[in-house]
């Protein structure tokens, strides 16, 4: 008897988010196919059923971050997208630059976790990463007020000073550096946003 779509979806949606999770860990090359289904709870089996290989689970896996956990971490942050205001532009700064987001590797946003994986991947994976990365500008200058000069080239450079200065803090864990380094990247954001 073949199992309901919502079974399926459920599945799916399980296969994804344990890999997005294993990816931030380990980096694509270190994850397995086996690995990915034990972590969801299922058959390597039935891995095929859901995806054509493990290229296609990446791009899915980088493309659910937005509306999966970055919309859980959004809220978090006290962020509606339905609904922004020029104080959600600091407030993103905030929970993206935060010590939080640095020490929580599974949830991290891929960008962070996994640029360096991203560059040698498929085109579909780089586009749902260039997705992530348009929809982190969006939101900074909308959030942004109306009468600011140079908006858009503002928000640019802050989502920049966001993931890179989360990028180069993770590479150097435990360390005072790594704290200086979020600190300044976040200082300089917060200029940005509010000049």
């Amino acid at each position: 008897m073949p199992y309901s779509a919502s079974h399926r979806d459920a599945s799916r949606a399980k296969i994804v988010e344990a890999a997005r999770m294993l990816f931030n860990k380990y980096g694509f090359q270190n994850v397995t196919i086996d690995q990915v289904m034990q972590e969801a709870g299922l058959t390597r089996g039935g891995f095929y059923n859901h995806f054509k290989n493990k290229e296609a689970l990446f791009s899915e896996a980088v493309s659910s971050f937005l509306m999966g956990r970055g919309a859980e971490w959004r809220q978090d942050a006290g962020i509606d997208i339905s609904n922004l205001k020029p104080e959600m532009a600091q407030q993103m700064v905030d929970a993206y630059l935060s010590s939080k987001h640095l020490g929580d590797i599974d949830g991290q946003c891929p960008m962070i976790a996994l640029p360096s994986d991203v560059a040698r991947a498929d085109p579909e994976t780089q586009e749902a990463f260039q997705n992530l990365l348009t929809a982190m500008v969006w939101l900074l200058e909308t959030a942004m007020p109306i009468n600011q000069a140079n908006r858009h080239q503002n928000a640019l450079a802050s989502a920049a000073l966001c993931v890179g200065g989360m990028v180069l803090a993770r590479t150097l864990p435990d360390s005072e550096l790594a704290e200086d380094v979020r600190s300044a990247a976040h200082h300089a954001a917060t200029q940005l946003i509010s000049a």
